[in-house]
């Protein structure tokens, strides 16, 4: 076990836990935000920078700071280590840094946009972006990909996290899709724009931080916050069928993986109960989803609505003279 502090909290954790991990088991008042890494996903972080802390005592046995900042997805915890995060000047600054170069050539449309009100990007950008741009050139644009029947990619959003990547190398049968070209003309694409036909590729949608992978079923159909999302599980062969269902009155707009407090699946679910099951009857149902009050999607939520009494002919008393 490593003991380590991390603003000024201290906590025991297992060796070979990273920062950005130790971090999350204390809370999320500590806890760097993360773009890129996913538990879930093998070799994922260290590409957004956006984790970046702060370390101001390296362990007992070396006791002097880290010169510079480092990713806290990335970089291990040692006994006696000691972390700052939200309390650090330099974290904050470059953190805003970050978020600048993130949004250089994104694009302005999030009220289009179908990750709108659960955008990490766009939570990263009210906490610590700036009102205005330093920059007047023209942003990089590219046009809309389909991927496969049920996926469309906005590559103008993509921030380059390579989540989907990942999830294509590591849940799906083989990869068709990555990275092409260098620097600022790097972008996602399937080489050949193949489509992805595996019983999984729709986990794509859920991993993206962005807006950049979007659901066709469900493009423009509602904002997230005027729907009722509700725990649901069906008996699926391929999956563990443990699904949110995203209500309209008594319609089904979409199926996603159940999310964490970190915004991370708790399962990867199929295609099949993704696109395909989306008829109340295909599920039971378990109950209204959990949802966080500072999300905007839990707003007008209720878990249990309490009716007033209903009066009857004999409750009600003659007035008095």
């Amino acid at each position: 076990m490593a003991k380590v502090t991390i603003d000024g909290i201290e906590i025991d954790v297992p060796d070979g836990t990273t920062i950005l991990q130790a971090a999350r088991m204390i809370g999320p008042s500590v806890t760097p935000p993360a773009m890129c890494y996913y538990s879930k996903l093998k070799t994922s972080g260290g590409y957004c920078r956006t984790c970046l802390v702060e370390v101001t005592k390296g362990s007992e046995k070396d006791p002097r700071p880290m010169p510079k900042l480092v990713a806290s997805c990335r970089t291990g915890v040692m006994d006696g280590m000691v972390v700052t995060n939200e309390l650090s000047p330099k974290v904050q600054e470059a953190r805003a840094g970050v978020v600048e170069f993130l949004l250089l050539n994104h694009p302005l449309d999030c009220p289009i946009c179908d990750q709108a009100g659960e955008c990490h990007l766009q939570d990263l950008s009210y906490e610590h972006g700036k009102y205005t741009t330093r920059t007047d050139f023209e942003r990089r644009t590219f046009e809309k990909i389909d991927i496969g029947d049920y996926i469309q990619l906005h590559m103008t959003r993509c921030i380059l996290c390579y989540r989907c990547v990942k999830v294509a190398e590591q849940i799906t049968d083989g990869r068709v899709h990555g990275v092409i070209n260098r620097g600022d003309a790097s972008e996602i694409s399937t080489y050949i724009k193949e489509a992805i036909e595996n019983d999984f590729s729709g986990n794509m949608i859920d991993v993206c931080p962005v807006g950049a992978l979007t659901d066709k079923t469900f493009r423009f159909k509602s904002r997230v916050w005027f729907t009722k999302p509700v725990d649901a599980h069906r008996d699926c062969p391929t999956c563990s069928g443990k699904v949110t269902l995203w209500y309209k009155g008594d319609d089904v707009l979409r199926v996603t993986g159940r999310k964490d407090a970190w915004g991370e699946v708790e399962e990867f679910i199929c295609n099949t109960c993704r696109f395909d099951k989306k008829l109340t009857t295909d599920w039971i149902i378990e109950g209204v989803r959990n949802i966080s009050r500072h999300s905007v999607i839990s707003a007008n939520k209720y878990k249990r609505l309490v009716k007033p009494k209903e009066l009857t002919i004999n409750d009600i008393k003659a007035l008095p003279e």
